[in-house]
């Protein structure tokens, strides 16, 4: 099996504000989909949460801005790594995140090792 990263984004709105029970609801489904990963053993790598607002980007002439763009409309809210035998079956994975319900979306992109020769 290959490793693949799915990387959450959602896109910055300030007039989105849930509620606590919108917010509990959105956790469940993220604990629910990702224990659904791990129980079919396809999960490799639990990932992290990004900070939005500890971030800092160091461009080619060491110039550095704060955040990840000086204009953002999307920003990378996290990422796990899972197993799966093609990018095919990680976007299977990747159809079922919660993201998905609250307009973000997900990136699914190969994890490349040394012995790739693509």
């Amino acid at each position: 099996m290959k490793e693949f990263a799915l990387i959450f984004r959602n896109s910055v709105n300030s007039d989105t504000k849930p509620s606590p029970e919108q917010m509990k609801k959105v956790m469940t489904d993220w604990m629910n989909w990702m224990g659904s990963i791990a129980a079919q053993n396809k999960l490799a790598d639990k990932g992290n949460r990004l900070s939005m607002s500890e971030a800092k980007t160091v461009r080619s002439d060491n110039t550095i801005t704060d955040g990840p763009f000086t204009e953002i409309k999307e920003f990378i809210n996290g990422y796990i790594i899972v197993k799966a035998d093609t990018i095919d079956d990680a976007i299977e994975i990747a159809k079922e995140c919660p993201i998905l319900k609250i307009g973000g979306n997900v990136e699914v992109r190969a994890i490349v090792t040394p012995d790739d020769n693509n």
